[in-house]
């Protein structure tokens, strides 16, 4: 049995190569949205042409990343959401919400300063993880049966 990843929200830290280095040799597939942030602002504009409004410039990159976003939760077997310790993460509960709507197996990934704000988040999660070597943890179990040493 393999598994399809998708590993949502916080990008300006490393977590995503920390589960990816440490589900090595597993058989899981790993997607998630686009990390340059500066990228996934602009893309919109950048492939459509400039907007003089900030909302309708941010609104061509939403749409267009939303395609890249609804494709991987889609076809996900899990999906990891991470909720970082900075800014507002609107689109990562966004994910959350639409990986339970779904009714895909979701991680939630926080440390516990965001465990009450997250608490309904975490409510629809099949687990929350604090660390990324707990969710490796949680997909080598998953797919062999071993529990941590």
């Amino acid at each position: 049995m393999g598994l399809n990843v998708y590993l949502s929200g916080e990008i300006h830290t490393d977590w995503r190569e920390q589960i990816i280095e440490g589900a090595a040799g597993l058989d899981v597939s790993f997607n998630s949205p686009v990390t340059d942030h500066a990228a996934s602002d602009d893309c919109g504009v950048r492939i459509l042409g400039a907007e003089d409004q900030k909302f309708w410039h941010d609104n061509k990159g939403a749409k267009l990343n939303a395609i890249r976003t609804r494709k991987g939760i889609e076809d996900a077997d899990v999906v990891v959401v991470r909720f970082g310790d900075k800014y507002k993460q609107w689109n990562a509960a966004f994910d959350a919400g639409y990986a339970a709507a779904l009714g895909k197996s979701l991680i939630v990934l926080h440390g516990p300063d965001h465990q009450h704000a997250l608490k309904e988040v975490d409510a629809a999660a099949l687990a929350v993880a604090e660390e990324p070597t707990q969710v490796v943890q949680m997909l080598r179990y998953v797919l062999t049966g071993a529990l941590p040493a």
